[in-house]
């Protein structure tokens, strides 16, 4: 089963959803913006993506800005809690599976996964 993190009101992830349809992918859609991210699903987002969670966010959100990030040295709990309280801040699309994610820019990285 494939789990696909998406903002509707992103390009980006509206084509990597139109891709992944069109190859006939199944997929569990998740709106992250309105169902939120826990604490736990970001730190398992890290260990799938292969990277720690301060490389999977939007570094030119506004809310990024604002809690000036990129001035503060956060421990791995600390950014997955940002991300968690600040869901606006998920780099878009990810695709994932129970072993491995990525991240869909560009687009076609998704079908690396399938």
């Amino acid at each position: 089963m494939y789990f696909y993190y998406h903002n509707p009101k992103c390009s980006k992830s509206r084509e990597g959803l139109e891709l992944l349809k069109k190859k006939g992918i199944s997929l569990h859609i998740k709106d992250y913006l309105k169902e939120g991210l826990s604490v736990a699903e970001i730190s398992n987002l890290s260990k799938l993506l292969n990277l720690p969670p301060q490389e999977f966010v939007r570094k030119k959100e506004e809310i990024y800005k604002e809690l000036k990030l990129d001035e503060k040295h956060l421990t791995f709990k600390e950014w997955c809690q940002i991300i968690a309280d600040n869901p606006k801040l998920l780099e878009r699309p990810i695709l994932s599976t129970n072993k491995k994610a990525v991240i869909g820019r560009p687009t076609e990285n998704l079908l690396t996964l399938i």
